[in-house]
């Protein structure tokens, strides 16, 4: 019977060890929650949600919360973002939260494409227009519509549609329409939030089948979505949210300056700033601090503009006007050099982002006070460094070349002179006695070479000297 005992101890080892892990997993039952808060859809976003999603799958929580609040974003973020929602193997619920939120453009697809969609009191969905391409014309004929809607002029004239933003337009529609099918939400509506960019309320949404419930906070919403039930990979799960922990899951220092760099006003003021600090490193040689600081920032625009639907015609653009600024210091123009310098600066700005997405844009409040600084700010700089560069050296070996000074000894060639406070060895092609005036007029090493100085004399009726 002896060999029972280890037997014995090895069966209750391994129950209290299995009773433990059990313990564990209730207790560990949690959600996580990630936030975001009226940010823009962009890479970086994307990769906050995807990372979460991943976690959550590999840590057990019974579902991903995502508290939205966002205007819009990137179209291709977007189809990433629900491509891997779609593919979780963990529910996720997107709560458009707190009240006041709303899930705009881009976040009407992410909201159709979860798992539980819900809404706060006081929130709206809809506007899913993809309006980067959903206007016709040239950039200049775009351009010219958004200085008109930014100045609150309405634009009456019809436009023949654009055949490219019309494809994009129905593959939109029916990428949204499969969305809501799949997730058995109103198909209708999710066309027409694209095609005529219908917005509901939380109540509305309920009403038309948009969204599950309406949720007053993260508790109760957890507790509305208990006991519901989702499909996960084919197969029908049942959520357990009641007693769940809410577990939080914040942005990395990194996401968190990644995102806001990508704000387009940012990286807007970034490539700026960089420009101009590298223009006053040029022109004042050898400081050192502003060329490093303005590279700084040129580069991390670099990094927001490949997260961004940036235009390189808008950047040459911006080179040229800048360019055109520092010549009109330069080059007698009048003015129209800097004229046409401040205009390709603002036409620039104005396209540096190809999107009619107020979000995913340049403010116009920021381009007007940004140009008019940078120009006097370009035009300043340029100008000192030009006046500076010109003006005699005072200092050294070359600010002694025409310096007057006193003969200490006679010089046959060779002697003696006073200049600037010290006694330097000279050398004269004629000869020039003790006490005489003398003129620097080249200086090789300690050694000057001087000639014999006249005080210039007024004569009456001429104003030219000797």
């Amino acid at each position: 019977m002896t060999f029972l005992r280890p037997l014995a101890r090895s069966l209750l080892a391994g129950l209290v060890w299995l009773g433990l892990g059990l313990g564990d997993q209730a207790r560990a039952a949690h959600v996580n929650v990630i936030e975001l808060d009226n940010q823009i859809i962009n890479p970086v976003t994307q990769q906050y949600i995807t990372d979460a999603i991943e976690r959550s799958e590999a840590d057990g929580a019974v579902c991903l919360v995502l508290m939205l609040d966002t205007p819009g974003g990137l179209l291709e973020s977007t189809r990433a973002i629900v491509k891997r929602i779609m593919n979780a193997r963990v529910p996720v619920a997107v709560y458009v939260a707190p009240s006041g939120s709303r899930a705009g453009s881009a976040g009407v697809f992410i909201t159709l494409a979860a798992h539980v969609a819900a809404m706060a009191p006081s929130t709206n969905i809809g506007a899913a227009h993809p309006v980067a391409v959903g206007e016709g014309g040239g950039p200049i004929k775009r351009l010219v519509r958004r200085i008109k809607r930014e100045a609150g002029e309405e634009t009456v004239e019809e436009e023949a549609p654009d055949p490219m933003a019309q494809k994009i337009l129905n593959d939109t529609v029916a990428w949204v329409t499969t969305i809501a099918k799949t997730r058995g939400r109103n198909e209708t509506w999710a066309a027409k939030a694209v095609t005529e960019s219908f917005s509901v309320t939380e109540q509305e949404a309920v009403q038309e089948r948009i969204v599950d419930l309406v949720a007053a906070d993260l508790p109760d919403l957890l507790a509305k979505s208990h006991g519901r039930r989702v499909e996960l990979a084919g197969a029908p799960v049942e959520l357990q949210t009641q007693e769940a922990d809410l577990v939080r899951l914040p942005m990395s220092r990194r996401q968190e300056f990644l995102a806001v760099i990508t704000n387009p006003n940012i990286a807007y003021l970034l490539m700026l700033l960089g420009t101009l600090g590298l223009i006053f490193e040029f022109t004042h040689p050898g400081i050192g601090f502003p060329g490093i600081a303005g590279l700084i920032c040129l580069l991390l625009a670099l990094y927001a503009f490949q997260a961004l639907p940036i235009s390189y015609a808008a950047v040459a653009l911006i080179a040229v006007g800048i360019g055109l600024l520092v010549a009109e210091v330069k080059v007698t123009s009048y003015g129209l050099l800097g004229a046409g310098g401040v205009i390709a600066l603002t036409l620039g700005s104005l396209m540096l982002f190809e999107s009619p997405d107020p979000h995913l844009r340049v403010s116009l409040h920021v381009i007007l006070p940004t140009v008019a600084t940078l120009a006097a700010i370009i035009l300043f700089v340029v100008q000192r460094a030009l006046r500076a560069q010109a003006v005699p050296v005072a200092t050294g070996a070359q600010g002694l070349v025409g310096s007057i000074g006193e003969a200490s000894t006679d010089l046959n060639p060779d002697g003696q002179v006073f200049v600037h406070g010290e006694s330097w060895s000279a050398s004269s092609p004629r000869p020039v006695r003790r006490g005489e005036k003398v003129r620097v007029v080249r200086v090789e090493g300690l050694h000057l070479h001087v000639i014999r100085y006249q005080i210039p004399v007024d004569r009456p009726g001429d104003s030219t000297g000797i």
